[in-house]
């Protein structure tokens, strides 16, 4: 099987959703059916919205810092649990002769295979303003549906106030408001809802809303699993 390097830390919280993911996702019978996979949480990548839209700090160096390291010590592919992040996608890839699977192509493809022509993305400002979504989805012939501007504060929040803070407590998350916003988008036509932020998912679980949508970071786990050449588990 090849070996998978993640470039993680885009938060921690995130990148371990995503090796529990590929791990469960693993159909394995012992130890060593499983996948070598190696990780660098590089928790010293800046914010990559706040380089986008805001004129922040350049996040390449330490994504390529990040990519070279897991090349350097075996992985034959690169998998990023941040949608934003591959906005600069193709600066990193050039620094390396290893790939990278894109979250973004993964969920399409999922999507695609369920006959999905319309969906809602929950994201960052970074991942919906910069248009790394539209761009694989305009090609896929998916339209996409995104939240107004004052429910994309909300989702904004429950992104960078709850789950990079590590406030996962039902009770504390905006729950009404966050059930509001899906139920805008389905009532809009969207046949689904792609959580588009790798700390989404864990948002949704703790909602006890993550049955009603599309969890991208789940694909690029499936993604990963038939990549690196493992037996992938029947849903």
């Amino acid at each position: 099987m090849k070996i998978i390097g993640i470039i993680g830390g885009m938060g921690p919280a995130a990148t371990c959703d995503l090796y529990q993911k590929i791990t469960d996702l693993t159909d394995a019978k012992s130890d060593q059916d499983h996948i070598h996979i190696i990780i660098d949480s590089n928790t010293n990548i800046p914010d990559r919205t706040a380089a986008i839209l805001h004129g922040g700090t350049d996040p390449v160096p330490e994504l390529v810092k990040s990519a070279k390291l897991l090349q350097d010590d075996g992985a034959d592919f690169l998998i990023m649990p941040c949608n934003t992040a591959h906005y600069f996608k193709d600066k990193i890839t050039e620094q390396v002769d290893i790939p990278l699977v894109s979250i973004i192509e993964s969920t399409a493809d999922a999507l695609l295979a369920k006959g999905v022509k319309k969906a809602g993305l929950l994201a960052t400002d970074g991942t919906v303003q910069s248009g790394v979504y539209k761009n694989v989805f305009d090609k896929k012939g998916i339209e996409l549906v995104y939240p107004d501007e004052e429910d994309q504060k909300v989702v904004m929040s429950l992104i960078y106030d709850f789950v990079k803070k590590g406030i996962f407590d039902p009770e504390k998350l905006p729950t009404d408001k966050t059930k509001a916003i899906v139920k805008k988008l389905q009532d809009e036509g969207c046949q689904s809802i792609i959580l588009g932020c790798t700390e989404l998912p864990i948002a949704f679980k703790a909602l006890g809303m993550y049955d009603m949508c599309t969890d991208a970071t789940l694909e690029l786990a499936k993604a990963a699993v038939r990549f690196a050449g493992a037996p992938l588990k029947e849903d």
